[in-house]
């Protein structure tokens, strides 16, 4: 491998740009994704070096915030820092739905944004805005960095370069802290590698490609003790709360509340149906919830988070407690810390969980049952047949609003050990950037039996663009499976769904755009098949495809409120 520290940059601008992407590198950045521009174009140039050296896999956009929500999807399945590169002005602006996502579902992304010298801002400049601090608080970590200056003391530039990269790379995956962190860097001219101002000194490293400052690993806790006990518990998991979930649910014989993106939908204490169970007297008798991870799902959830007789416990990662934890009714009366745990030796079968367990069985056979009448094609149809495509080791990326809810009363109770991977942008759980996350999901985590995106017909107008990918870029094997109703359905389902806003629902919510999808797929040479019924549907899905492919799903939405009504009813006496 190339050492690129052993040739003396011929500017400043290249010197900066190559020991920053050097650092990054070092410090386990694999993937970067850029967004072109001029003012970054040393940037641009020090990454393309770096990804033709094998060091890192290079990802071009043209749309900043295809590109951001991309570089997040990478960083969710990858579990390592991402970083994103971008020139001045605008271009930055863009990164932020990304940025408010990663902020707030804990994703380490590194923003790198290219800016004008200081002494040009406030002077018409031209694409020259304050970008410092731009992102608020939504960012762990932020850097102003001057443009470099040659000839004056250059090494203890380079230095602090270095320095300055590896303690943002730190803030992005602490331990009970890990998001977006953003350097902004200024630069000045010349802006190509092969233009000379006078800069004399080497970019070395450390030696053997280690990075410039190691950072110690937190150190394990364990908060077990006190928590099992016979009270009537429940276990709410909620988004990337992991395995600790449910094994303290199959530890404390206790029903286990798991969200489809939790990571915890496994085993033996699954309950299916909770979302339904909780609008029953189960819920009325629930002495003690422990929330995992960061539940967003369900209004009955959120109640049951919030009720005065009810004693709730957050359990958070070791060293977590920092970041915070979920707690929508201000309730929480402990914080307790999990370790990884080991499997269990016994799991526990009490008779609260029995009866969780018998109820849930029941009310999943009459959903199911209700289902089956249903013709010839529903929302939660496609859920189920997604669901049941998902294999072992598979990753599944699920859009916000209604798919993931759909999913959440479809997905089977997987087995342990079998490492299907369900992710979501959770964070705010906001409809953006869902093509391109889905698309960074399946680049990030390239060793999966399957790849596949469930979201719907909004959700992916809003995002067409992340199908626009340039001829040298990577097309993963992903199918992205669009329920098409023509228009915003989960309105349907809400208060401004009801008769008495009939006459101005469409306009107001329900937004039928009228996109011809095949027409939009055949425009970015994406293969598109259309199904209208579950056996269709299944067929498709049988075959896994070799790069990017959308299956449109069409169903209804005038039948929504009234199919969503028929599932509530189910648990009731």
């Amino acid at each position: 491998m190339t050492d690129p520290g052993s040739a003396v940059p011929a500017n400043a601008a290249t010197a900066l740009a190559t020991t920053v992407v050097d650092e990054l590198v070092r410090g386990g950045v694999a993937h970067v994704v850029l967004s072109p521009g001029s003012r970054s174009a040393a940037l641009a140039f020090a990454v393309h070096d770096a990804a033709a050296a094998g060091r890192l896999t290079l990802h071009t956009r043209i749309d900043e915030r295809t590109a951001g929500f991309l570089a997040l999807g990478i960083a969710r399945t990858s579990r390592r820092p991402v970083a994103v590169v971008t020139t001045s002005g605008t271009a930055v602006a863009n990164l932020h739905p990304a940025v408010l996502e990663a902020s707030h579902a804990g994703v380490p992304i590194v923003l790198v944004t290219a800016d004008r010298p200081a002494s040009l801002r406030g002077t018409g400049a031209n694409q020259t805005t304050d970008q410092v601090k731009l992102f608020g608080g939504a960012v762990r970590a932020f850097a102003d960095v001057p443009a470099g200056a040659p000839g004056v003391r250059e090494e203890p530039q380079l230095r602090g370069w270095r320095g300055l990269v590896a303690r943002a790379l730190a803030a992005a995956t602490a331990v009970g802290s890990r998001g977006p962190v953003h350097l902004n860097l200024q630069f000045d001219g010349p802006l190509v590698p092969d233009v000379t101002d006078g800069w004399s000194t080497p970019v070395a490293g450390r030696p053997d490609d280690r990075p410039w400052t190691a950072t110690p690993e937190a150190a394990a806790a364990d908060g077990w003790e006190g928590l099992v006990d016979d009270s009537r518990t429940v276990v709410v998991a909620g988004d990337d709360a992991g395995p600790p979930a449910r094994v303290l649910a199959e530890v404390g014989g206790w029903p286990l509340l798991a969200e489809p993106t939790s990571g915890s939908r496994t085993g033996t204490h699954a309950i299916r149906t909770y979302r339904l169970l909780l609008g029953t007297d189960l819920a009325d008798r629930v002495d003690r919830v422990v929330v995992c991870g960061h539940p967003t799902l369900s209004r009955p959830v959120t109640r049951l988070l919030s009720r005065a007789d009810v004693e709730v416990v957050a359990a958070v990662a070791p060293g977590a407690a920092s970041r915070g934890w979920t707690d929508p009714g201000h309730a929480v009366s402990r914080v307790v810390e999990l370790a990884p745990p080991s499997e269990p030796a016994e799991r526990r079968v009490t008779p609260w969980f029995e009866e969780w367990r018998e109820r849930d069985a029941e009310v999943g056979g009459r959903l199911d049952a209700l289902l089956d009448g249903w013709a010839p094609l529903t929302p939660h149809h496609v859920a189920g047949a997604v669901a049941r495509a998902l294999p072992a080791g598979g990753l599944l990326h699920v859009g916000a609003s209604n798919p993931v809810r759909d999913l959440d009363l479809m997905v089977p109770r997987y087995d342990v050990g079998d490492r299907r991977m369900v992710v979501a942008n959770r964070g705010l759980a906001g409809i953006d950037g869902t093509v391109s996350s889905a698309v960074g999901a399946a680049l990030g985590r390239p060793y999966s039996t399957r790849s596949l995106a469930l979201l719907g017909d909004v959700t992916f107008v809003h995002d067409t663009t992340g199908l626009v990918l340039g001829p040298e870029e990577q097309r993963p094997p992903l199918t992205l499976v669009v329920v098409n109703d023509d228009g915003g359905s989960i309105f349907a389902v809400l208060e401004q769904g009801a008769d008495a806003h009939a006459a101005s629902f469409d306009r107001l919510f329900g937004t039928p755009h009228g996109v011809d999808l095949a027409a939009l797929c055949a425009a970015t040479g994406t293969p598109h098949t259309r199904v209208t019924d579950r056996d269709a549907l299944d067929q498709v899905l049988a075959t896994p495809p070799s790069a990017i492919e959308v299956v449109e799903a069409v169903v209804r939405r005038d039948d929504r409120r009234r199919l969503d009504e028929a599932v509530r009813e189910l648990a009731r006496p």
